[in-house]
């Protein structure tokens, strides 16, 4: 049952993924890779909730873990695709956006777990 469950909630994940791409696609934000950053934000911020607030529903079901947790935000975050794009930025003599793209990232995915799991 577990297996199944991330398999689902990875595609719906992956599905997600490529929706926030083509969502950001549209709102050409030319130098700066917003679609991935939304993406692991949403992601940790999906996860966070369901090790906090929904954290009694979880528990005692671990198939609802198995798609949430590791599919559906295993399959919506990308750190490979934040990685490459963030090489690629620094490739192209965009350092400045390269650090940016590091910094936002870290911290916004960071910030979600301590305000969540750390200062409540």
């Amino acid at each position: 049952m577990k297996i199944l469950a991330v398999f689902i909630g990875g595609g719906l994940g992956s599905l997600a993924r490529f929706g926030m791409s083509a969502l950001v696609l549209k709102a050409r934000f030319p130098n700066f890779p917003l679609a991935t950053l939304l993406s692991n934000f949403i992601a940790c911020l999906v996860l966070a909730l369901c090790v906090t607030v929904f954290k009694d529903k979880i528990d005692n079901s671990s198939w609802l873990a198995a798609f949430m947790i590791t599919g559906f935000c295993g399959g919506f975050s990308t750190f490979s695709t934040f990685s490459y794009e963030t090489v690629l930025l620094a490739q192209q003599g965009q350092i400045l956006w390269a650090a940016l793209n590091i910094c936002i990232s870290l911290l916004l995915c960071l910030a979600i777990f301590w305000l969540l799991l750390v200062k409540p």
